[in-house]
């Protein structure tokens, strides 16, 4: 029988030990980029508040238990789970911590510009701090940290654990490739909202009760507000899976919402704003609100579909 030098016994200590290294390293990352190896990588402790004993994890059904209210928001944009903590202080306020896994970075920042109010912050990818709440998101996470009665330590210390948070999760992740057709010139800070569904849509600009423009999980949206001198309007852009289901959602566009625009696909409202539609492709653009036919037009145009 052939004996084993020792070093021979050495090198294969080594690779043995090189390879269970890269292991570890590889369900770290994995940790990092899961709700579970968040759970796992959290403080118990932050500023003299200690977490709760119990952790709660909700999917996309269950997630009507906790915040039946905003529950359908987080669905709309495709919501997978959500893990829930609460660090609590002896005779102090507690602190609600939500990290949601949206599934992809373009829903996490859907999510994000539900509501864009707040002191932006340089956390993740993007954060606003409102009295009492931080939300940020980073890669394919959304996360929510509330607390009920905001003082000078929540404060400090709701910013804090959102750094903590955001530094856990490893992986970064594009924002929506719809917003690259956006027109850059007077687009207002803060208006962008991306999303799936109607009934989002509907909360920021109401349309119709129906999906009269076909929205859903293979759609891609943005809703902006763009404003020149003391002319404002609102520009929606879709993008469909084929040109086919675009030129579909137009003319259901124009025969529910805009039927005086006839062959132009532009018209004068009653209450005075103007309305414009175009089509290039598998892109729709819709022009809401706008304060002159010239503006709305100028918008399309920009958006390089005109009527």
């Amino acid at each position: 029988m052939r004996r084993i030098s020792l070093t021979q016994t050495l090198g294969l200590f080594f690779i043995l030990l090189l390879i269970s290294l890269l292991e570890h390293i590889m369900t770290n990352r994995s940790y990092a980029d899961s709700l579970e190896g968040l759970q796992a990588t959290l403080p118990d402790r932050i500023n003299g508040w200690e977490r709760d004993s119990k952790d709660r994890f909700f999917d996309n059904v269950t997630i009507f238990d906790y915040i039946d209210g905003a529950g359908e928001v987080y669905r709309a944009y495709n919501m997978r789970r959500c893990f829930s903590r609460r660090y609590n202080m002896n005779n102090g306020p507690s602190i609600m911590m939500d990290i949601f896994d949206m599934g992809s970075s373009e829903d996490a920042f859907g999510v994000f510009t539900h509501d864009q109010d707040g002191e932006a912050l340089d956390i993740g990818q993007g954060a606003l701090y409102r009295p009492g709440w931080l939300s940020f998101w980073k890669g394919p996470f959304f996360a929510s940290i509330y607390v009920e009665e905001e003082t000078a330590a929540t404060e400090k210390t709701v910013k804090e654990l959102g750094k903590v948070v955001a530094s856990l999760i490893k992986a970064q992740g594009p924002t929506p490739g719809i917003l690259l057709k956006l027109p850059s010139e007077d687009l207002q800070p803060r208006s962008v909202h991306y999303l799936h569904h109607h009934i989002v849509l509907n909360y920021h600009f109401y349309l119709a009760d129906d999906n009269i423009l076909n929205l859903g999980p293979n759609t891609h949206a943005a809703l902006s507000r763009y404003k020149r001198g003391k002319e404002s309007a609102r520009l929606l852009l879709v993008m469909y899976p084929d040109a086919e289901k675009a030129k579909t959602a137009l003319a259901s566009f124009l025969k529910h919402y805009l039927p005086e625009a006839e062959k132009t696909d532009v018209a004068l409202l009653e209450n005075g704003k103007w309305c414009a539609a175009g089509l290039k492709g598998r892109l729709l653009a819709v022009v809401l609100e706008a304060d002159s036919q010239q503006f709305a037009k100028r918008l399309l145009t920009r958006v390089k579909v005109t009527p």
